[in-house]
């Protein structure tokens, strides 16, 4: 691999770590659909009931 090719290489990552340090990761590794499920199921909606301001009973 040419010098330049490896600067550029170099550069790239560089920028990468910059912008993920910045603002996170943006893309996850891996997608919530090959990751196992969450044991626990889904609290979300269980969550939202526990949480839900009196406001919203009405």
């Amino acid at each position: 691999m040419p010098a330049d090719d490896r600067d550029e290489d170099a550069r790239r990552r560089r920028k990468r770590r910059s912008l993920d340090a910045v603002f996170g990761e943006v893309l996850p590794e891996t997608t919530t659909d090959e990751r196992d499920p969450d044991p626990r199921g889904d609290d979300r909606e269980t969550w939202y009931r526990e949480n839900r301001p009196p406001h919203h009973d009405r």
